[in-house]
């Protein structure tokens, strides 16, 4: 039991004091009771222990006075030695101010040769970390250390540690445990100042790297300047690719491309052509906007009002945008990504006949959204390369229309008008129409890549819109990527209303007239639509009317005054009226049947004649008719003489040269919906009973009669309309179709669905007194 000693103590935040170490402490009063009260002790010592403020120690260090004295600067100190660990026990009385307290000194143990081990590995490292620092004087005192306690105290010196590790090793008496303390502490400073040294002199070759290319770059400008390559001013900021890539704001992997085509043109001499094909990939690549997107309109009311003043009707594609708007919010509400990703875009097509707003609708589409508008034209393109880019390779390389028209834009998500996305052809050169599978496919379009560029492009935030007038020229895969909108032209109320709220006020402003000056009536506006106009857009209707509003500001420069346009004014403004009701002049011979059917110009009224002659028994087809319309005349002969005696038709009438003819031969047709009409203008020839004046039709027919559905129900019954029908028979499967005919529509035209032809031919067919009366 060692014995306990009476010493003055002294609390000291900082340093902690270690046996060995020999530190100043500045002499306040509790220090200078502490020392003089030690100097005038028989043992002259004085316990040195951390001050703490949780606890009190039970740690210190037996210390000597070494030297009192003063500071430069004039403050009293002292130097202490520590010498040996003590342990605190009760507090004491004695001489002085100075606290007093009873220690009993730590015994050291005796060396093991686990012991000698750890001294060993800590030495080793302890000299690794000075020899680093160069601190060779410290090395030369470390390699003197023989004993393993004193070895590990000196790590009351090191500055990698904290205070409260300098206590712990204070506090743990054994010395193998100090050791292990101190070899793992050492151990990961050694790591992370091997880290640290690694990361300066990467920052630091980098920094001379840099400092190095700049100056290289300074003594090149010099040389190109004065081989007379830039101006007098030197400016060298059009040809300084490598900063004008390095100041743009890049993706990734665009700059790295970038940056390599820089390090090209660099090392390229300047007659080499590649320099200026290397400048014009970079001129292209820096324009475009690779991370610049504008924020949607997240207002759906303000959107749906834009819609509503620009278009009147076209409620579907109007619903489309809107419910894309909402999705969009929504997301943006939630705190989900609305900006790439795939299938995030929207890819509409709008298929109608010409005339019904379907390119003006893309920009009221961008409006609505927010968002720049770019108008991409495709009809008549034949090369693939004008969608996907020519590869540079090629003199006179360009990206493709996509590229262009993103790069027009200055945004990434732009609408785009692909417009009369059916008039793409295709030929030896590729087929532009298969380049649009991935433009226009959701789930690929956010990895575009065009031949030019060769990088790939994010497309998906893209809103592509395209347009067409037959669904049947678009190719099937293409039109599976597109969501179909259909556009089926216009009734006569809503023409009515477009010339008066959007046509009249646009020709008007155009020949810088007023309302007071000229007013067209709505009587007027609606005998254009009916007498003037049989189309199912209103492109030929604003035609009528700027024509109108010529003639009538000559006529207000020749003196006339306010000018009302009425119904009986339109013969002297437009002339006499090109469109008359003809069904019942066509279907007054027996043999002739109104057909409906839909062309590239909207919903028409087709008639179908037939005939027989005196000859040898055959089928004679004449019209410019396709493989389908002359397959449907012999299925249509064909029932009618399997089925003569239900039909009330004599088989003689039949046994004869039976010619049927479309009129308007120099146009070609072709389609499946015309068996129908055959066969009731076959029966009506034969049976020689008139076909109702009033009465359209359209389905094709089996050989047993049975109606087979058809296409274009809306465009037909539109055409119908327009053309005086007041009845139109349809096939029974396409009654669904009617959901989407307008309702002034339906209530003026009595439409049955039918699925047997014998019920259409009862129906349609005047009755045989009748006939006879007409025929005298």
């Amino acid at each position: 039991m060692p014995e306990a000693l009476q010493v003055p103590v002294h609390f000291v935040a900082e340093p902690i004091v270690l046996p060995g170490m020999v530190v100043p402490i500045e002499l306040d009063d509790a220090a200078r009771a502490a020392v003089d009260a030690a100097q005038a002790s028989e043992a002259g010592k004085l316990l040195i222990a951390p001050r703490l403020d949780d606890r009190y120690p039970t740690y210190g260090v037996l210390a000597s006075v070494v030297q009192v004295g003063r500071l430069p600067g004039g403050g009293a100190v002292a130097v202490v030695r520590g010498e040996k660990r003590a342990h605190i026990g009760s507090g004491a009385s004695g001489p002085g101010t100075a606290l007093w307290v009873l220690v009993e000194e730590v015994a050291e143990p005796a060396t093991t040769d686990e012991t000698k081990t750890l001294a060993a590995e800590y030495k080793k490292l302890l000299l690794a970390m000075l020899q680093r620092r160069e601190a060779w004087q410290i090395v030369d005192v470390v390699n003197k250390i023989t004993d393993p306690s004193a070895l590990a105290d000196t790590a009351g010196y090191a500055s990698y540690l904290s205070d409260v590790q300098k206590r712990q090793l204070l506090e743990t008496e054994n010395v193998d445990e100090r050791l292990r303390l101190l070899i793992g502490w050492t151990g990961d400073h050694l790591a992370e100042t091997e880290v640290n040294d690694k990361i300066a002199e990467d920052v630091r070759t980098g920094m001379e790297k840099q400092q190095k290319e700049f100056l290289l770059r300074q003594q090149l400008a010099a040389i190109r300047k004065e081989l007379g390559e830039l101006d007098e001013n030197g400016d060298a900021s059009t040809d300084d690719y490598r900063a004008r890539v390095e100041a743009a704001d890049l993706p990734e992997k665009v700059r790295e491309a970038a940056l390599r085509e820089v390090g090209k043109l660099e090392r390229s001499s300047d007659q080499s052509p590649e320099g200026g094909w290397i400048r014009t990939w970079l001129d292209t690549v820096l324009d475009l906007p690779w991370n610049v997107t504008t924020e949607d309109s997240t207002d759906l009311k303000s959107a749906r009002e834009i819609l509503d003043a620009d278009h009147h009707g076209l409620e579907d594609v109007k619903d489309r945008i809107v419910e894309y708007l909402a999705v969009r919010a929504r997301r943006t509400q939630r705190g989900m990504s609305v900006v790439g990703g795939r299938g995030s875009g929207a890819v509409m097509v709008l298929a109608g006949p010409p005339g019904v707003g379907k390119t003006s609708l893309g920009e009221s589409v961008a409006r609505a959204l927010g968002r720049k508008f770019v108008r991409v034209a495709l009809g008549g393109v034949r090369d693939e390369a004008e969608i996907r880019g020519h590869r540079r390779t090629y003199v006179g390389a360009l990206p493709g229309r996509i590229v262009r028209a993103i790069g027009e834009a200055g945004s990434m998500n732009p609408v785009v008008l692909l417009d009369e996305i059916d008039k793409v052809g295709s030929d030896y050169r590729g087929d532009p129409a298969a380049a649009l599978l991935e433009v226009l496919d959701p789930a690929q379009n956010h990895t575009f890549r065009d031949h030019y560029l060769d990088l790939d492009l994010d497309l998906s935030d893209v809103v592509f819109l395209a347009t067409a007038n037959v669904i049947e020229n678009i190719p099937t895969a293409l039109l599976d990527r597109m969501e179909l909108v259909e556009l089926d032209g216009y009734t006569a109320d809503d023409k009515l209303a477009i010339a008066r709220d959007f046509l009249l006020p646009r020709q008007r402003d155009r020949a810088a007239l007023t309302a007071d000056e000229v007013t067209v009536t709505d009587a007027a506006l609606r005998k254009i639509a009916a007498d003037y106009t049989r189309e199912p857009g209103v492109r030929q209707f604003e035609r009528l009317l700027a024509k109108a509003m010529r003639k009538a500001t000559t006529k207000l420069a020749a003196g006339a005054g306010p000018i009302v346009i009425d119904e009986a004014d339109l013969v002297a403004y437009l002339g006499r009226p090109r469109f008359t009701p003809e069904s019942a002049e066509r279907t007054a011979v027996p043999g002739v049947a109104t057909g409906l059917a839909v062309t590239g110009m909207g919903g028409d009224v087709l008639y179908i004649e037939a005939g027989a002659t005196d000859g040898e028994p055959g089928l004679q087809l004449t019209g410019q008719l396709g493989d389908v319309m002359k397959e449907s005349a012999q299925i249509a002969l064909s029932y009618v003489r399997s089925h003569a005696g239900e039909l009330g038709v004599d088989t003689k009438a039949l046994d004869r040269r039976i010619h049927i003819h479309v009129p308007a031969g120099a146009v070609p047709k072709d389609g499946p919906s015309a068996g129908v009409t055959m066969v009731t203008a076959l029966v009506s020839m034969a049976t020689g009973r008139q076909v109702r004046a009033d009465v359209g039709m359209t389905g094709e027919v089996t050989l047993n009669g049975r109606v087979l559905p058809i296409g274009g129900v809306k465009q037909k019954l539109l055409a119908a309309q327009r053309a005086g029908l007041s009845t139109v028979f349809i096939p029974q499967r396409n009654e669904a179709d009617l959901d989407d005919v307008p309702a002034d529509v339906l209530e003026a035209l009595d439409v049955r669905p039918m699925t047997d032809v014998a019920e259409i031919v009862a129906q349609a067919l005047a009755p045989a007194d009748a006939a006879v009366t007409a025929a005298a």
